[in-house]
């Protein structure tokens, strides 16, 4: 969940390729370290097919919808965070999204300040919590990363350098540095890698930021592929992004409506297809395009054309799907948001991602779960849908160790 494009500097071909070859050199010699932090890594994870009993008992109407959120806050400490607590105590979400600027506010304070500092956020959320959470961050590398090298972190580079570069030791060496690190401070859940397919150079939100690895699929597909493996050493999970493709959009969802009819080709789902073939996706990422060859009526995150119709039933993809963040003007701009909470659950999202960063609204979390418990209770969305969303999301947590 990338934040408006005014937060992301401005960086030359030249620049990136420069940077990005000293950078890489530092990760494959293990230069940087974290003082006081674990050096050691995760367990590798268990086989991607490992679900829940289906006969095991489920808990309340409230826990399992709770399951179904992932929540931005904020606050460096979980002190500072009055609602998280309740939130957590009461089992009101079941993930959490970590920033390190304030967008509304225009701040740098946010979630992170440093590796210390992270490491006892993270430590504090988890122990408060009576389900064991998804700690999710976005660390793609290069602009778009929340672990900073300015709060000590170590620097990275971004998707375009690498796939530049087309070696994939090199991105393994990337990937391995992002991921470790991630595992040493608790995050468990990486909101990358952006798979999209690089159509448009230009593209205001994927293209010109180097988020995208190639115009080639195979490229883009494998390059990922390396990345994820990397994070599983880890025990980190990863995000494939941005279903059914944005890389061929002219406009950026964070504002507005972004039709993709005229631009999009079945190409870019090449990348989905082969890493959910190979057993690779861990969750999907909705994006909030329209495309009209898909589905004439709805943005992707709110279609059942498109999340069920083509991710699950067609692609067979039966792990967690989340919604990029529902208050990105694409969907903010032209749907309540009750009706949109509605909509995209009943398309097959799992997890509703509010990052409470865009616009800040300090109960949106418990908002968004009394909308969906009052539609269930009105009719509108079975127990049923509830019950598949919330055993998709602990076997998730199950394969980190977390159910």
């Amino acid at each position: 969940m990338p934040r408006p494009k005014s937060y992301y500097p401005s960086i030359s071909r030249r620049r990136f390729l420069r940077q990005g070859s000293a950078l890489l050199g530092l990760l494959a010699g293990g230069a940087w370290t974290r003082p006081g932090l674990a050096k050691e890594g995760l367990p590798p994870l268990p086989a991607a097919s490992i679900r829940p009993s289906l006969a095991a008992p489920l808990p309340p109407l409230d826990v399992k919808i709770g399951q179904m959120l992932m929540a931005g806050f904020r606050g460096l400490t979980l002190e500072e965070s009055p609602v998280l607590q309740a939130n957590l105590r009461d089992e009101r979400i079941g993930s959490v999204v970590l920033f390190d600027r304030d967008v509304a506010l225009g701040s740098g304070r946010r979630n992170i300040a440093s590796p210390e500092q992270v490491r006892h956020l993270v430590d504090q959320i988890q122990a408060a919590a009576v389900t064991p959470l998804l700690i999710a961050a976005d660390e793609e590398g290069g602009q778009v990363n929340r672990l900073k090298e300015a709060y000590g972190f170590p620097a990275t580079v971004s998707p375009a350098y690498l796939g530049v570069m087309n070696d994939l030791e090199k991105t393994d060496a990337a990937a391995d540095s992002i991921a470790r690190t991630m595992a040493e401070l608790g995050i468990n859940l990486n909101l990358a890698p952006v798979v999209d397919v690089n159509v448009n150079p230009n593209n205001p939100v994927i293209g010109s930021l180097g988020r995208s690895i190639s115009h080639d699929p195979a490229t883009v597909a494998a390059h990922a592929e390396q990345f994820i493996a990397a994070h599983h050493r880890h025990g980190v999970m990863c995000t494939l992004k941005h279903f059914p493709g944005h890389g061929s959009s002219r406009g950026d969802t964070h504002y507005g409506f972004v039709d993709v009819t005229e631009t999009w080709t079945e190409e870019e789902l090449i990348p989905f297809r082969k890493i959910i073939a190979d057993g690779m996706a861990d969750a999907v990422m909705t994006a909030h395009i329209f495309n009209a060859t898909l589905d004439a009526n709805l943005p992707a995150t709110l279609s059942h054309n498109i999340i069920t119709g083509l991710l699950r039933e067609e692609m067979g993809y039966d792990g967690v799907i989340i919604s990029d963040d529902m208050q990105m003007g694409a969907i903010s701009n032209y749907y309540a948001f009750d009706e949109a909470v509605q909509v995209a659950v009943l398309a097959g999202v799992d997890i509703i991602a509010l990052s409470n960063n865009i616009r800040f609204a300090r109960n949106l979390p418990e908002q968004a779960h009394s909308a969906i418990r009052r539609m269930v209770e009105e009719g509108k969305i079975s127990e049923a849908r509830i019950d598949q969303s919330y055993r998709r999301v602990m076997a998730l947590k199950e394969r980190i160790a977390l159910a």
